[in-house]
């Protein structure tokens, strides 16, 4: 699963293996905040620093024009989204993509716990700015 090729990928990997072994004990069927829930204790356990909920800014051009939550934010590098619909359809792709770049983060995880086998994405922001 870890891809030495990827930017943070141990990180990624350890974080995907925390939602597979979620996702292994639960199933699919819970509401996204079941899941949250309990992705925020494996990674607890796992020793993985993050944020649940984690405010951050979105930027237009260089202005600051308001604020979206995302759902874990993973040692100061990584947001992770989550999801519980039975499908991802491209638009939910284009979402998360388009989050990684309002954020101006490099890596991002789209995870759906909704479907009978786990399904998750990265990203990598091809318009990050580093800072």
């Amino acid at each position: 699963m870890v891809k030495e090729e990827y930017k943070y990928s141990a990180l990624t990997g350890k974080i995907i293996g925390c939602a597979m072994e979620v996702h292994k004990l639960l199933k699919n069927g819970f509401q996204e905040v079941i899941y949250q829930r309990a992705l925020e204790y494996e990674m607890e356990l796992q020793k993985i620093s993050f944020a649940r909920e984690f405010e951050m800014p979105i930027f237009y051009k260089d202005i600051q024009v308001g604020t979206r939550r995302v759902d874990f934010y993973v040692e100061d590098k990584i947001s992770v989204e989550l999801k519980a619909i039975i499908q991802l359809e491209k638009v939910h792709l284009a979402q998360a993509m388009n989050y990684l770049e309002a954020y101006n983060l490099e890596i991002g995880l789209l995870i759906n716990f909704g479907n009978t086998k786990l399904q998750f994405h990265r990203f990598d922001n091809k318009k990050f700015i580093s800072k």
